[in-house]
């Protein structure tokens, strides 16, 4: 019954086509799954609504390839909404060279133009590549090549590019090509070989012959390839070919930039330069799906799709990069809107400069658009049939970028798309409306480069030293992304005063005062340690003590004195208090004065007791001053008595009166005294 209702609805409202008509693309988001938005596609006793060509991967599985002979707005509008659509949009054909684009050949050819051929070793490229390929200008103005030896880093991950394609046999690029697959048709596979063997061939063989020798040949708008003229004229004369090529060029670029990472093939464009967004938007989701790290979109359209735009979302919510042509009709944007570029929280948009970093007469502009620029004519690059082109476009600023990102990663495995947005920021200047500069890989690398971290191993801590000593000192440093290159030491005040080596040894500080020394460690990138370590080294003035008499003989009961001096370093001006060690039992000692000034004598009264032991005592007198002391030493020797006294008996006793009457006098009397000795 619902079907009759329809169908009344559609007939009366004069929706359905009453003739025979083209279908029209649509992409569409539905709240149904495939098996069911295809039953309702084709409504009993109706003609069918739609006819659903494939699911578009996105991971919840709504989102469709329809045709349909009705348009747009009668698709939303169908009573019911039997076809859940929650959004649809027309399936757009883009095209890698649109109407107006301006990056063209320029006539004559630069002089030179890939001349160089001479082969030189390149990682993973097959053995060797050609010269003017490896260190063509745009490769020193970005600075690849110091990148890549500065940071250690030649690209990781997986760079997947949205094109035409690629040449997978070109010995350039064979070891590090993935599979990759081909939208245009729905199969497994990247090449873009199949544009010219799917048809009768149109050269005088396929492949061409190689030609080394041959000279530079136009073969589209805006790319000369080394070719024989013969083939060069069978693709710069046929529309079918206009961008045959286009993405093994790309692919090139990435890989000159970081060779060693591997590169994902999704095309999604013909060799004629159309594309549908429908087989970009399978190939975003493929990419994502399939490990990509980083998406490279070297197109553009002015006719923005949500859709697009929510593949890309889901792109970066998955950690990838990615990086789109800024266009090259010349144009400022605003008011111009290019798309993906414009979008920039999800896409680096990449504008084209000239090798004298001025902006490409041809390249769009405008800060809406143009995150950062890329060197973008003459390109020197890969093409298919093993041979090399030279291409003038956005397309070939924007693998730069791609690759950039894949040296990012390199450096940092966990490098997501707003790391590596704010690390290509850090560029040179070109002028306004062109981003962030134009792109410096060495800048981009460093703004991610964890810097070393360096360490004083010895001393420990602080040190108090008196003028004239030394002080050992001894170093380290860590680097966790690359390795710790110099070492620079800075000792004011001592001697050496500066030292390149981890461990300088002693350093010698003979003045006074205090000071820092410094160990600043720097990586391999140029980095240093943000914070240099430091040790501060207190020099006090120095002095010195000694006393005389060396030596001193007494009884018991006897003092010894000995004079004690202080004798000062150059600028002494401390004040020495002093103490005594190692005085006998019942002995005691005194310094008069008890301390001293800077320089001058003091005198040390040592008394022994009656009751001090015989013998021979080692005395050491301490100076001290602050945190440092000096001392002397003393001999002090106690003797036995070398003589004795007695009296026998030791008292008298007297009773009534002596002879002549004095008793008492004689009482009075000492008792007689005996001695002896020597």
């Amino acid at each position: 019954m619902k079907f009759k209702v329809l169908s009344v609805l559609l007939l009366l409202g004069g929706l359905w086509p009453s003739g025979a008509s083209a279908d029209n693309r649509f992409i569409v988001r539905s709240t149904l799954d495939l098996q069911t938005l295809q039953t309702a596609c084709n409504p009993p006793l109706l003609p069918p609504i739609c006819t659903v060509v494939r699911g578009l991967g996105d991971p919840l599985g709504q989102l469709f390839l329809i045709t349909s002979p009705l348009n747009l707005g009668d698709l939303l509008n169908l009573p019911g909404n039997p076809l859940g659509i929650v959004r649809a949009e027309v399936d757009q054909l883009l095209n890698l060279f649109p109407v107006g684009a301006l990056n063209v050949l320029p006539s004559p050819l630069p002089a030179g133009l890939m001349a160089d051929r001479t082969p030189v070793p390149y990682p993973d490229s097959g053995g060797t590549v050609w010269t003017s390929y490896q260190n063509q200008p745009a490769a020193q103005i970005v600075r690849v090549s110091d990148a890549q030896s500065q940071f250690g880093v030649s690209g990781a991950g997986i760079v997947a590019d949205i094109d035409t394609g690629v040449d997978p046999t070109h010995p350039a690029l064979q070891s590090v090509l993935l599979p990759g697959y081909d939208f245009t048709r729905n199969q497994p596979g990247g090449s873009e070989l199949t544009d010219i063997s799917s048809s009768s061939c149109p050269f005088t063989s396929c492949p061409p012959p190689p030609c080394p020798s041959c000279s530079s040949a136009q073969v589209n708008q805006s790319t000369a390839a080394v070719l024989d003229q013969s083939t060069a004229a069978v693709l710069d004369g046929n529309d079918q070919y206009a961008a045959f090529g286009h993405g093994t060029m790309v692919m090139g670029v990435i890989h000159l930039v970081a060779p060693t990472a591997q590169l994902l093939p999704l095309k999604t464009f013909k060799a004629d330069g159309t594309g549908f967004l429908s087989d970009i938007l399978q190939a975003v989701y493929y990419a994502v799906q399939n490990n990509a790290n980083v998406i490279n979109m070297s197109f553009d359209t002015q006719t923005s799709s949500p859709e697009l735009e929510k593949a890309l979302d889901y792109a970066k919510q998955n950690n990838v990069i990615c990086a789109a042509s800024a266009g090259n009709q010349g144009q400022a944007a605003p008011p111009l809107t290019v798309y993906p570029a414009e979008w920039q929280d999800d896409v680096i948009g990449v504008a084209s400069t000239s090798d004298q970093d001025t902006r490409s007469s041809f390249s769009n502009y405008g800060n809406a658009i143009v995150w950062v620029a890329a060197p973008g004519e003459a390109i020197v690059t890969t093409y298919p049939f093993g041979t090399y082109a030279a291409g003038w476009g956005t397309s070939f600023s924007a693998p730069f970028v791609s690759g950039a990102a894949a040296l990012l990663l390199n450096k940092q495995a966990n490098t997501n798309e707003s790391h590596a947005a704010a690390a290509v920021a850090h560029a040179v200047p070109v002028g306004p409306d062109m981003g962030n500069g134009r792109l410096d890989l060495v800048q981009t690398l460093a703004a991610v480069d964890v810097p070393p971290t360096g360490s004083i191993d010895s001393p420990s801590g602080y040190v108090f030293v008196e003028a004239g000593q030394s002080v050992f000192f001894s170093g380290s440093g860590t680097d966790p992304d690359g390795t710790v290159t110099a070492y620079s030491w800075s000792f004011p005040g001592g001697s050496p005063g500066s030292s390149n080596v981890a461990t300088p040894g002693n350093v010698t500080y003979s003045t006074p005062g205090i000071f820092v020394a410094t160990l600043t460690v720097t990586d391999n990138a140029g980095l240093n340690d943000p914070s240099p370590k430091t040790r501060t080294i207190i020099v006090l003035p120095a002095f010195s003590l000694f006393s005389t008499p060396s030596a001193a003989t007494v009884p018991p009961g006897a003092s010894a004195n000995h004079t004690v001096t202080v004798v000062p370093g150059d600028t002494f001006t401390g004040t020495v208090s002093f103490s005594v060690e190692g005085l006998p039992s019942g002995a005691t000692a005194s310094f008069y004065p008890a301390s001293l000034t800077g320089s001058g004598s003091t005198t040390l009264a040592v008394t022994t007791g009656t009751t001090t032991p015989p013998g021979t005592y080692s005395l050491t007198i301490r100076g001290k001053s602050g945190r440092f002391s000096h001392t002397t030493l003393v001999t002090l020797v106690v003797n036995a008595s070398d003589f004795f006294v007695s009296a026998s008996p030791a008292s008298v006793k007297c009773r009534g009166t002596g002879l002549h009457g004095n008793c008492k006098s004689w009482c009075d009397r000492p008792a007689p005294v005996r001695d002896s000795g020597i």
